[in-house]
């Protein structure tokens, strides 16, 4: 597998204190790779790091062989690289209507295509919907994403196990069908991940494993820590 984007020796501090350790971490091109890891293992400073949302205080970024380290945020969108954090991913004060043709202009069949749950949805302001319809919205970014890296942060958080399981099956699309590099941060490994998924256990910003996550729906397998689902309703 060719590496899209990795993190070379990479130390993230939060003032006085270092979340990453000097982290290498490849990322392979038309793969989904799974970072693990319970809360504070350096799963989501590890995303942020690759998307250029956090600086580095030591190491690199390297980006098909190219060094982006001091490349901004916006730049890397620009260059092709989505990122869904876990937290004020929808705007809040704009409809379900207005995110989607923020998220993907023009292509707002596409996107209830793949969360019907939104149609009845779309006047709505996005600041009151339920935690899983709001990962449905701010995830059409990702799914529809004509992107070469997708990350995202808890892509289930809220969502009831069917919408989990279609997420899952649609960001798994994307590295297989689309060729793109997408990186999920979860607490255990989800179920639905296409075969050769490549999962990367953190702990405390360190490196602790990695194994190829070989079934798809293995589920189980890999757990490190509780799931992050809060079971919201209906999604």
């Amino acid at each position: 597998m060719s590496v899209e984007i990795a993190l070379r020796a990479a130390r993230v501090r939060y003032g006085p204190l270092e979340a990453l350790h000097g982290l290498d971490l490849p990322v392979p091109a038309a793969t989904v790779t799974v970072l693990l890891g319970r809360n504070g293992a350096g799963r989501s400073s590890a995303l942020r790091a690759l998307a250029g949302i956090v600086p580095l205080a030591a190491g690199r970024v390297v980006w098909r062989g190219e060094d982006v380290t001091r490349v901004p945020a916006h730049a890397r969108a620009r260059r092709g690289l989505c990122f869904v954090p876990d937290l004020r991913a929808v705007y809040a004060g704009l409809t379900v209507a207005e995110n989607l043709d923020l998220a993907a202009p023009g292509r707002q069949d596409e996107a209830l295509a793949a969360y019907p749950e939104l149609a009845p949805l779309l006047g709505h302001r996005a600041g009151t919907l339920s935690g899983g319809e709001r990962r449905m919205l701010a995830l059409v970014r990702a799914v529809l994403a004509d992107a070469r890296v997708v990350l995202v942060d808890e892509p289930s958080l809220g969502m009831s196990t069917v919408v989990a399981s279609r997420t899952y099956a649609l960001l798994g699309a994307l590295a297989r069908s689309g060729g793109a590099a997408v990186v999920l941060a979860e607490q255990r490994v989800p179920q639905g991940l296409p075969p050769g998924s490549v999962g990367y256990e953190l702990r405390r910003g360190s490196l602790a494993s990695a194994v190829e996550l070989l079934q798809a729906g293995s589920g189980g397998a890999g757990a490190a820590g509780e799931s992050g689902e809060s079971g919201e309703r209906g999604e």
